[in-house]
């Protein structure tokens, strides 16, 4: 009878859940795997790794070359008017090598030369070339024809000064030029640019106080500024614009 009533208490207790013992772990889900983002993941290391390997490739082909720091006028040297940059090699362009800039101050601009211009070779030459349209007159003033502290790249008028009463002799009898350029106030040339100044130490003139200044002018005025400059009857005026 005991065993029965044992039995029978024993039907009508619910069952409780089997704890696991000390030392047992429960087992975990089943991992998803997704082969894709894996995939994705290596790519993505493949492109870094590819990445650095071409910026360190192309710094390896950088160079140094000459860059001009301020204006160089056509016939004017690059003196001491430039400095060194790094620029990506590129065989199409003659850049000129910072190694090189000694042997380029032997050499003339052809052209205006811009601040902030990367010098290749084309730009230099033993002689300085002329715009098309224009004209390099040289003038030989002494002090008060002409601005103090005047340079190479400076814009200049030009007039004429002095005695002009032989000139209109010349333009009545018809030897002379046609009008009268540069009289009554008006100037000879209106927009010059001073190609050339020397050094005073340098400057070699027949007087000491005269100063040989270069300028390049419209063809058209060439001629009249070249008959008075002749005459000493040239005066130049620093005009807006420098």
């Amino acid at each position: 009878m005991k065993i029965q009533e044992r039995t029978g208490a024993g039907n009508n207790r619910s069952a409780a859940p089997v704890q696991p013992t000390m030392g047992e772990r429960l087992p975990s889900p089943p991992r998803e795997r997704k082969p894709a983002l894996a995939a994705l993941a290596v790519l993505l290391i493949l492109v870094g790794a590819l990445g650095a390997t071409m910026l360190v490739l192309r710094a390896g082909d950088r160079i140094e070359v000459v860059k001009v720091t301020s204006d160089i006028q056509a016939g004017e040297s690059v003196g001491d008017h430039v400095e060194s940059v790094l620029v990506a090699d590129d065989a199409g362009i003659n850049y000129v090598r910072w190694s090189q800039h000694k042997t380029l101050e032997k050499l003339k601009a052809k052209s205006t030369i811009y601040k902030g211009t990367l010098v290749i070779g084309e730009m230099f030459g033993t002689e300085a070339s002329v715009p098309a349209g224009k004209a390099v007159v040289g003038l030989s003033l002494k002090e008060g024809q002409y601005p103090e502290g005047i340079q190479a790249g400076d814009l200049v008028a030009a007039y004429q000064v002095g005695d002009t009463n032989s000139s209109n002799s010349d333009d009545e009898t018809g030897t002379g030029s046609s009008g009268s350029a540069g009289t009554g106030g008006t100037p000879i040339v209106d927009n010059a640019r001073v190609a050339k100044v020397p050094d005073d130490k340098g400057d070699s003139t027949i007087s000491s106080t005269n100063k040989r200044i270069t300028v390049t002018v419209d063809e058209s005025d060439a001629a009249a500024l070249a008959r008075a400059a002749a005459a000493n009857q040239v005066a130049l005026v620093l005009i807006p614009g420098n």
